[in-house]
């Protein structure tokens, strides 16, 4: 047995290093503050000089090289995590926050929690402080040589958290007039600025982009011009270019006789057992029809006002070619299922199906993802979403009996088309899974909030935007880019399409065909024509 001191997050610990056997296991347990760690494969003990005798005195025969150190720690602080200063402490100042990233010190960290608003970031492992008047200048006498880096950024991000190249300098202001009617105000934190909003009626501060924003007024703009010129600030003023994104639906503000949809197109959906998300946009989108024709029974809709209102959708409403789809099948429905009606009572062209690539990464960068995610529960997600080739639907509906250890499969129930289906379940996902299920213990769904219940579809679209975020992907990924991914490189590693299409539950081949074009697996092989040429 072998002893090791180590620095884990943060504060020294001393790792024991053993073969394998269930009774020193047990013995371990007795040390207190013994913890196994995952990442580290190994246990490892509190760094203080009672644990490590009392380690001893279980295993004589332990070796520790550092043990002089343990004996001579300073046990009047009673800080065995303390970490020397030598490593140092990182500030960094970046608009309206100052960062700080020190060694675990109780000292320090009571300092720093006497600083108003501050608070620790758990998933960065860092100090956030408030770049209020005063506070660098507290830090910095505060901890003194021991500041081994002070970065200061001169300006701010004019796009807050969405990532612009843009930046705001401190002696600047950023007046932007939205559409919305609106003024956004970008600058870097100016207590006499921010007290001087604060007292504007309606004025919002946006917590997440870090921007002001006061209802658009000629007065308003002027009084705001007028401050920042009192304050030396430069003003840049912008105006948003109105998106042409055509007329907005009917809403029931719009129209006195709104109706909605009827109660019997819903129950006929029911009835024909469509999924809940197919009932739900099929009633809003034949409402959305119903009203177009606010004044007209719906008995007395021809075929032309149908073909009259799937244009007004395109050249007016400027909707997308799937949304018009979608429209065409709700109205078609009524008529062909409820009315039984034959097909050829009206003629509706289908609109053209924009044929788009989708984006996705290479191996390197989604071994990036995973590595780069911590929280187990969130590497559990982003693991059997890749490995398994889910939607992201699919994995909200997995329930801990859909996992198969024994066949290393992953059942897939009533998913999209009311069809089940079998996947792969990866052999590294599988340890991880367990890991998760031993530390969260979910009741029924394999994936639960809180509060028990179903994962919501908004944490995990935000867990997996963080996930690329931490791992420096930039390129327009969503959920569903793990799906695409696992397609394409099944395919780049020889997979059959047959039996890609089979685990990814595609209902037609061409579906599946589309990872054809997105691979550029023996593109290396191909000469181009251009380096032939003597030119």
């Amino acid at each position: 047995m072998k002893a090791t001191k180590i620095t884990f997050n943060g504060e020294f610990r001393i790792r024991v290093d053993f073969p394998y056997n269930e009774e020193t296991i047990a013995k371990i347990r007795g040390v207190a503050g013994a913890c196994w760690s995952r990442n580290l494969k190994a246990w490892h003990i509190p760094f203080r000089k009672e644990a490590f005798d009392q380690l001893r005195g279980l295993f004589p025969e332990v070796e520790h090289p550092g043990r002089q150190e343990a004996e001579g720690f300073d046990r009047t602080r009673g800080l065995a995590e303390r970490v020397p200063a030598k490593q140092g402490i990182r500030v960094e100042v970046l608009g309206q926050r100052i960062l700080v990233w020190m060694p675990k010190d109780q000292t320090d960290i009571t300092f720093i929690r006497g600083l108003r608003y501050s608070r620790w970031d758990g998933k960065q492992f860092f100090w956030v402080v408030p770049h209020y008047p005063g506070n660098l200048e507290l830090i910095r006498e505060y901890f003194g040589s021991r500041i081994k880096e002070l970065i200061l950024h001169e300006g701010i991000p004019a796009g807050g958290r969405r990532g612009s190249d843009r930046t705001i300098m401190r002696d600047e202001i950023l007046i932007i007039r939205t559409t919305r009617g609106r003024l956004k105000l970008i600058f870097a934190y100016n207590v006499v600025l921010s007290g001087y909003i604060k007292k504007m009626p309606y004025c919002s501060w946006d917590t997440k982009n870090k921007w002001w924003t006061i209802p658009w007024s000629e007065r308003f703009l002027e009084e705001i011009r007028d401050l920042a010129k009192t304050l030396q600030l430069g003003v840049i003023y912008e105006e948003e270019e109105e998106p042409d994104n055509g007329v907005r639906r009917i809403s029931p503000a719009d129209i006195p006789n709104y109706r909605c949809c009827p109660e019997e197109y819903r129950n006929k959906l029911v009835e024909l057992r469509y999924g809940y998300n197919t009932v739900k946009v099929y009633c809003s989108m034949f409402e959305e029809f119903l009203n177009y024709y606010n004044k007209v029974e719906l008995s007395e809709i021809d075929s032309q006002m149908v073909i009259a209102f799937l244009q007004y959708l395109v050249m007016e409403r400027k909707v997308s070619s799937s949304y018009q789809n979608q429209s065409i099948n709700a109205i078609k429905f009524y008529y062909e299922k409820m009315l039984g009606l034959p097909r050829k009572v009206y003629r509706i062209e289908r609109p053209r199906r924009e044929k788009k690539l989708p984006v996705v990464l290479n191996e390197e960068e989604i071994s990036r993802v995973i590595r780069l995610t911590k929280n187990i529960k969130h590497k559990a997600i982003i693991m059997i979403t890749y490995s398994s080739g889910l939607r992201l639907s699919e994995v909200l509906n997995l329930r801990i009996i859909d996992i198969d250890s024994k066949r290393m499969q992953v059942f897939v129930r009533q998913s999209k088309g009311k069809k089940d289906r079998y996947t792969l379940l990866s052999k590294k996902a599988l340890p991880v899974l367990r890991d998760y299920l031993r530390d969260h213990k979910p009741k029924e769904w394999l994936f639960e909030g809180v509060d028990g219940g179903q994962y919501s579809r908004s944490s995990m679209e935000s867990l997996v935007a963080d996930a690329y975020r931490r791992a420096g992907i930039t390129k327009a990924v969503t959920v569903h880019t793990l799906r695409h991914c696992f397609g394409t490189h099944l395919l780049e590693n020889g997979t059959d399409l047959r039996y890609i299409q089979s685990l990814m539950g595609h209902s037609s081949s061409k579906t599946t065909e589309i990872y054809t074009h997105i691979t550029t697996k023996g593109f290396n092989q191909i000469e181009n024509p251009l380096d032939k040429l003597n030119v």
